[in-house]
């Protein structure tokens, strides 16, 4: 009785390692999205802390807003991102939800030999001339005007575009368009205009690359890469009149009196705000996915994610220098995402 109680017991062991061993096994979830360069930074670093708490891949593609847009469009990723904020209509119609995920500054950079960081002041109307071909070289009367103390050369200026659709244009010719109205009738703003000037270069890695390449060029770029890239950014004068240096404070000023409850589709322009401290080319960088999500588990993950940037991503967003969304705004932003998304017909959140 005790040996065929024995076989018994190793019969019952032999058969649950068949059956475990032959089990598929459990693949880790990964999460794609594509889109804005101005947060790759940050959303790279959120991606590789998470991954190691977590498990849960996130493959993010800096490709431009304009082709982070069709991408969420064509349903060939989980999420675009964008810093260009699409209006209600545009998100209705393609049945698509936008929230902030991230904020922060766009800044002109120089090389020009013997100007340093932060040491050249620029106005409004004087970047929208630089890049209408009307200010050409540095040494320009407008330019010594407000930059009576720098030693500026007799150069030609070479500007730097975005050749890609891109938000950080969209935010940078929306500010344009509100400091110059030649600019706003002869241009205008949009992720990709007819640049009357200049060559281009594609996403922020590539506008950096040529301002660091070329001498006598000015580009614009998210904060983080002239950080990266060590380029001299520039001073701006801000609505207040006062010449403002990019920083996260400077950013965060420009956010503070954003009226984000008032925003359908959270769409929020965050340039030449108010305020004496404020920078005047900040912008939002928002987050695109479908009302209803094909593929619970990949989607509740994402939306964890999501959660955990706003929760506990804001230490790595500082030391990039961008903005943190406020948390009055993000618990704002999860109560949307409980009425209005769905995966394989049931609640993405909680």
């Amino acid at each position: 009785m005790r040996r065929l109680m024995i076989a018994g017991l190793v019969m019952c062991a032999a058969l649950l390692w068949v059956a475990t061993s032959s089990a598929p096994a459990q693949q880790a979830v990964a999460i794609t999205g594509a889109g804005a360069t101005f947060p790759q930074p940050i959303y790279t670093a959120w991606a590789f802390e998470y991954e190691k708490l977590t498990h849960v891949k996130l493959n993010y593609q800096g490709i431009g807003s304009g082709g982070g847009i069709k991408q969420i469009k064509e349903s060939t990723v989980d999420f675009g991102a964008s810093d260009a904020p699409l209006k209600a209509e545009e998100l209705n119609a393609s049945e698509l939800v936008q929230f902030p995920l991230i904020m922060g500054g766009v800044v002109p950079v120089v090389h020009v030999k013997g100007i340093t960081a932060g040491q050249l002041k620029l106005t409004g109307p004087l970047l929208a001339d630089i890049y209408m071909g009307k200010v050409a070289r540095w040494n320009d009367e407008a330019i010594r005007k407000v930059n009576p103390d720098v030693n500026l050369p007799d150069q030609a200026i070479t500007a730097v575009y975005r050749s890609d659709g891109s938000g950080t244009t969209w935010v940078f010719t929306n500010y344009l368009s509100k400091v110059s109205a030649t600019w706003a009738v002869k241009v205008g703003v949009e992720k990709s205009v007819a640049w009357p000037v200049g060559v281009g270069g594609k996403g922020n890695p590539g506008v950096a690359s040529y301002v660091q390449q070329v001498d006598g060029s000015i580009g614009y770029v998210e904060y983080a890469y002239a950080v990266e890239n060590k380029l001299a950014h520039t001073q701006m004068e801000n609505r207040a009149g006062k010449f403002v240096q990019p920083t996260a404070e400077a950013f965060t000023a420009a956010a503070a009196n954003a009226a984000w409850k008032n925003a359908p589709g959270y769409y929020m322009v965050l340039t030449h705000q108010p305020g004496d401290g404020s920078w005047p080319i900040t912008g939002a960088s928002f987050i695109l996915v479908h009302k209803n999500i094909k593929g619970a588990q990949t989607a509740k993950a994402m939306f964890k994610f999501f959660d955990w940037c706003y929760h506990k991503g804001t230490e790595a967003a500082a030391k990039l220098y961008y903005v943190p969304i406020p948390e009055n705004v993000y618990m704002m932003v999860e109560e949307t995402w409980k009425s209005d998304i769905r995966a394989d017909g049931m609640p993405v959140w909680p």
